[in-house]
């Protein structure tokens, strides 16, 4: 697999906020003329969100899955010193440097599990690859899902990997699979399973994980208040997406089990 290569661009206008998500995510234009979801550094969880964001989406990808372009963007200090909501001036104050925007798909619709579109094999994918990514926010209440062009597309992977906010017993997830599959918005249409896993063995190798997890900045790792350092954290993230393609099976026969 070629290096990932992420463009990075500046945020040159801060839009709205997107009051649907905890973390105030923002619609922002860059300096490409593009408009983008802008992922915070400064929100709740940090900078993990943001790799959760990069390492699910960029696994999504390679799957043959759509997911909006994944891109850099540099935020200055400019912008929270003419924000008059107080919330939202600290939000920007703290994140100041690199965060991560998602292409804006403009005319997008809100999944709807009863009347939107869903072929059996992508849902069967994304079922897999959440329960991979151990990804709890793909539910009834929350899809995070979109139809965009009659076609299925991913958004807001920042719940993924939730071992990482206790890096102290990260070993300790290594063993589990992913009970809360049960709950996933597509488990229903997830029909094709089996042929999912076999396109995850054969797409997700070594390299990809290696290639990938190369493309998350030093600096989102990077963290003096936690037990490792981001060299070591970034190995934790192959071994634990590693552990999960060892249990691929088990992990269709728990989602099959939950339908």
């Amino acid at each position: 697999m070629k290096e990932i290569k992420l463009r990075t661009v500046d945020v040159t206008q801060y839009i709205t906020p997107l009051r649907e998500g905890g973390s105030l995510p923002a619609i922002v234009k860059a300096s490409d003329g593009f408009q983008y979801v802008l992922k915070f550094r400064g929100a709740g969880q940090g900078k993990k969100v943001l790799v959760s964001e990069l390492v699910s989406g960029e696994l999504a990808r390679v799957l043959g899955l759509y997911v909006p372009e994944l891109v850099f963007m540099n935020l200055d200090d400019s912008f929270s010193k003419t924000e008059p909501d107080e919330e939202i001036q600290d939000l920007l104050k703290f994140s100041v440097g690199l965060n991560l925007g998602l292409h804006y798909l403009s005319g997008a619709i809100t999944y709807d599990p009863l009347v939107s579109v869903a072929d059996s094999l992508s849902a069967s994918l994304v079922v897999l690859l959440d329960s991979m990514v151990s990804n709890i926010d793909r539910t009834v209440k929350n899809t995070n899902l979109l139809n965009w062009h009659n076609e299925l597309w991913l958004i807001d992977h920042g719940a993924s990997f939730y071992f990482h906010h206790d890096w102290d017993n990260w070993k300790r997830h290594l063993d589990r699979t992913f009970p809360m599959v049960k709950d996933h918005v597509l488990l229903a249409r997830a029909t094709q399973l089996e042929d999912a896993a076999k396109i995850i063995k054969e797409k997700v190798t070594p390299e990809v994980i290696e290639t990938i997890l190369a493309a998350v900045p030093e600096e989102w790792l990077d963290d003096a208040s936690e037990p490792m350092s981001a060299e070591e954290m970034r190995a934790a993230y192959g071994e634990f997406i590693a552990s999960r393609l060892n249990k691929v099976d088990d992990l269709v026969k728990e989602a099959q089990n939950a339908r």
